[in-house]
């Protein structure tokens, strides 16, 4: 299992980056990112800290991905900031993208999704299908998350992206212990969103994220 979207105290987390790694482990996850929230105060440090625990991370059998989540900048720093994080060593950039229930600038989806610096466009909210072809175009994965609120358009998230060829993750947006998903659950996630089965185990299987993590 993977999770390529949590958060700890470094941000607006609950725990630290090395017990959310061992309480995922236990959960029996692969592959876990640590993305806290960043912006141009902040990318640096957050990169430096993440990094600092790979060594932990692999006692406990799992392969860290060290990332930041771009979060309410304007959409015109996007891309100098997502290159910026991948030049102090990033793994992974995601950007908050305009979940229903915050309010993130209009146009930050059009910047993350048009950028070849950005992996993972997470809560998109209602992402229109130009945007989702730009994401196609570069590269950029579409989340479906769990996270309460963000979770409202996943349905929408789904069909966009099946329509457009947009490749697809499933994340928790875990903030705090019980926001780790188990196997079960994320299974439950893809198929509220609309996917049937054989396209929730693709999805949900570290396969579909190998490029990604190349």
């Amino acid at each position: 299992m993977y999770d390529l979207h949590t958060h700890t105290i470094h941000s607006d987390g609950e725990l630290l980056p090395t017990e959310l790694i061992r309480r995922a482990a236990v959960l029996g996850y692969d592959i876990i990112g640590i993305t806290d929230h960043a912006d141009r105060s902040n990318i640096s440090q957050i990169i430096k800290m993440t990094e600092s625990i790979r060594r932990s991370a692999e006692e406990y059998g799992i392969r860290l991905v060290t990332g930041v989540e771009i979060t309410h900048v304007p959409p015109r720093e996007i891309p100098e900031l997502a290159r910026l994080a991948k030049e102090e060593g990033a793994e992974i950039v995601i950007v908050h993208g305009e979940t229903v229930v915050e309010p993130v600038m209009r146009g930050t989806n059009s910047a993350a999704c048009s950028c070849e610096y950005v992996d993972i466009l997470v809560h998109p909210g209602l992402i229109s299908e130009q945007d989702a072809e730009l994401a196609k175009a570069s590269g950029v994965f579409l989340e479906i998350t769990s996270r309460g609120g963000h979770n409202r358009t996943n349905g929408h998230v789904y069909r966009i992206a099946e329509r457009t060829g947009c490749r697809m993750v499933v994340d928790s947006d875990t903030h705090d212990p019980g926001d780790l998903m188990t196997e079960e659950a994320r299974k439950a996630v893809a198929l509220g969103a609309g996917m049937n089965r054989d396209t929730a185990d693709k999805i949900l299987s570290d396969h579909e994220i190998r490029d990604l993590l190349k």
